[in-house]
């Protein structure tokens, strides 16, 4: 039973109302600078009225930075790596929870232990393998005598190369494996009846068509509450991006675009005051998308965070 008193009720709304603002006044800072003028920005104090030159900045933002083709590509990038973290993630915890299996347990537990290795901490490593994904497989060709093998009846050298840079695959496919997403499957998969899984093997039913039929519709919510984390998760990322593409034009995310609205000591603008009107307006567009996705999935996404009834 939840106590309801004027005291709680109040005491409640007050930190509900600081949440809110807290939330939402840098949000509106942002929308009201996007509305100014340059000069009107930098005379203090900022005023907190929306001004007229909205349309005016987002066309500038824009253009240059060419918004559209950088918008495309992080669409892609969201889309592709949430999706690949969906399948991966619960492929691997239905063989870790529906097959018994030596050392299950074991990889369970390596991958959730990579929770702490973010990818800022493997991001050298990450980066060599990306420029040529094909190294692992070739050390081991190298150690096991294949490579050698290959060179004495082929009379050349085994040289396998697969270079990740600038490309979308090298964009999105180091970020799709997800220890959170297999711990959140894991935890749901754990909750189905050994019984169910039994039952639609007597009805002929094979593992995989247990999984597609069955129990992915079972986990309809918990799959969007998941593309919702890592939309967002893969759609704000800076670093990884930055790293692998050096084709900015082609390749390039919204979120790197902003950087060419902020000038640089060594810029040819010579560290001129940035065009904060303009770097804010970037700001609206860049976080347009997001917001769209969590507004349209919210109710989902609650439901597969907080729902018992599995």
């Amino acid at each position: 039973m939840i106590e309801r008193t004027p005291i709680l009720n109040a005491a409640t709304h007050a930190i509900l109302i600081c949440g809110i603002l807290v939330a939402l006044v840098p949000m509106w800072l942002v929308f009201v600078a996007a509305t100014l003028t340059l000069p009107e920005i930098n005379t203090p104090p900022i005023s907190i009225i929306p001004g007229t030159h909205l349309i005016e900045n987002l066309t500038e933002a824009w253009v240059r930075t060419g918004m559209g083709s950088k918008l495309l590509n992080s669409l892609i990038m969201a889309v592709a790596v949430a999706a690949g973290k969906i399948i991966f993630s619960s492929i691997t915890a239905f063989g870790i929870v529906f097959f018994r299996f030596p050392g299950r347990m074991l990889m369970f537990w390596m991958i959730f232990i990579t929770l702490m290795l973010p990818l800022e901490v493997r991001i050298v490593p990450t980066y060599a393998v990306a420029s040529n994904a094909l190294s692992p497989l070739q050390a081991i060709f190298d150690v096991t005598g294949i490579s050698w093998l290959y060179q004495q009846v082929a009379g050349a050298e085994l040289d396998m190369q697969w270079n990740l840079l600038n490309t979308h695959t090298g964009l999105i496919l180091p970020l799709v494996a997800t220890a959170t997403g297999t711990f959140l499957y894991r935890q749901f998969f754990m909750t189905i009846p050994d019984e169910l899984f039994e039952a639609s093997r007597m009805d002929g039913a094979g593992p995989m068509r247990f999984f597609v039929q069955i129990l992915m519709p079972l986990s309809r919510t918990n799959m969007i509450a998941l593309f919702t984390i890592m939309f967002l998760y893969a759609w704000n990322q800076y670093l990884w991006p930055i790293l692998v593409t050096t084709d900015r034009e082609h390749f390039g995310t919204a979120v790197m675009a902003l950087r060419l609205l902020i000038p640089a000591v060594g810029d040819s603008t010579g560290g001129a005051v940035p065009d904060w009107n303009i770097a804010m307006a970037g700001c609206l567009i860049v976080i347009t998308p997001p917001l769209v996705v969590v507004a349209a999935l919210q109710r989902f996404f609650i439901r597969g965070l907080i729902a018992s009834d599995k």
